[in-house]
């Protein structure tokens, strides 16, 4: 039984929190979460996928838009088929110095975690952990060094809610001549930080995230949390233990103790309800456009559309129309639902295992 059930008023708050990095008011109300709802639900339940799909573009040996897999047997990454960057040198379309416009050069891949269709990346070795964030990293740096692109942002669509168009354990990356707007946004407030207090601003939100509840899980190099101004219920970022601004700066160990930090944060969200979790992970890291970024705070965010089993947070009046989020939520909760959690995943607990952990 959580706290909140027998003093429902325990994690009530009602107010607005500042964003450090994306500098931005976020509301929060947290009496409405629990209001009725008779809108629209989200079907609940996992649904049987096979290891391997003929009809799958991402599966080993099968066709593609444009060509074919090979056998791969770990983890394999290509050129995206439909890459939203071009790579051709396309111009523009006409423009002026009010409707402006400019190439969008550069590229997109894909990733594929495994060749099992039916993994997630909870069901990831230790050694299968480590390899993604290896590629992760090297892709950063070869695509970061090409003078076509200025930022690679590489990200994971998890589940059928967020857009996913394709099962298969994959993510992707965009590297381009834009650097996307939240990057833009933690470029300004890390630098201003920096400058007005001569330390990081990652640093200072790990300090403080240490100090308080919201910590859900950590290892000798990262530290998972429901941040205090989370923007959705169960937001979780993974901070590094010292400062980095991109993945070219952790060492093997680190890699490896990333991967695994990642795996227990997918894994305890399949546990919160005994499904999987739908969520966009994004990786932040530093530009590639050649100026200094040392002062970047790099970090992982995870963004779950979901606020009950089958009620979705939707942006709707405040966040569409108003453009800020609203988080009928509180972040010290949700943290605590997460950490109450085993970090092994449910379907690899056997019923003695799991009445063991019950006392």
């Amino acid at each position: 039984m959580t706290e909140t059930s027998s003093n429902p008023e325990k994690f009530v708050i009602w107010e607005q929190r500042w964003h450090p990095l994306r500098e931005e008011w976020v509301l929060y109300t947290s009496h409405r979460g629990g209001r009725p709802w008779i809108g629209d639900t989200h079907q609940t339940g996992a649904e049987l996928i096979p290891a391997y799909d003929p009809d799958c573009a991402l599966c080993p040996g099968n066709k593609r838009v444009r060509g074919e897999n090979p056998s791969y047997a770990g983890v394999y990454g290509f050129t995206n088929d439909l890459p939203c960057f071009s790579v051709e040198g396309v111009l523009p379309t006409g423009g002026d110095e009010f409707y402006q416009t400019r190439a969008a050069s550069g590229t997109a891949e894909v990733v594929c975690y495994s060749p099992d269709h039916s993994k997630t990346f909870v069901d990831l070795s230790d050694e299968e952990c480590a390899d993604v964030v290896a590629l992760w990293t090297d892709r950063y740096r070869e695509l970061g060094a090409r003078d076509d692109v200025d930022h690679v942002l590489i990200f994971e669509n998890k589940g059928s809610l967020v857009g996913t168009s394709n099962p298969h354990p994959h993510c992707q990356i965009y590297a381009g001549n834009m650097i996307y707007g939240f990057t833009e946004r933690e470029v300004t407030s890390a630098r201003r930080h920096h400058e007005h207090e001569g330390d990081f601003i990652g640093q200072e939100i790990l300090r403080r995230e240490l100090a308080g509840p919201r910590i859900i899980a950590e290892n000798a190099d990262f530290v998972a949390c429901v941040p205090w101004f989370a923007r959705y219920a169960y937001e979780v970022y993974i901070l590094p233990r010292r400062q980095l601004a991109s993945l070219v700066e952790l060492s093997l160990s680190e890699q490896s103790a990333l991967g695994l930090m990642i795996r227990e944060v997918t894994t305890r969200y399949d546990n919160l309800w005994q499904m999987p979790m739908p969520y966009v992970m994004a990786i932040h890291q530093a530009p590639t456009d050649g100026q200094d970024y040392r002062f970047y705070p790099f970090h992982v965010e995870f963004h779950p559309p979901l606020r009950k089993p089958d009620i979705l947070k939707y942006l709707a009046g405040p966040e569409i129309g108003g453009g800020s989020m609203t988080n009928e939520s509180n972040p010290d909760e949700k943290a605590a639902e997460l950490k109450a959690v085993s970090p092994v995943h449910y379907k690899k607990t056997s019923p003695v295992d799991d009445v063991n952990s019950h006392g």
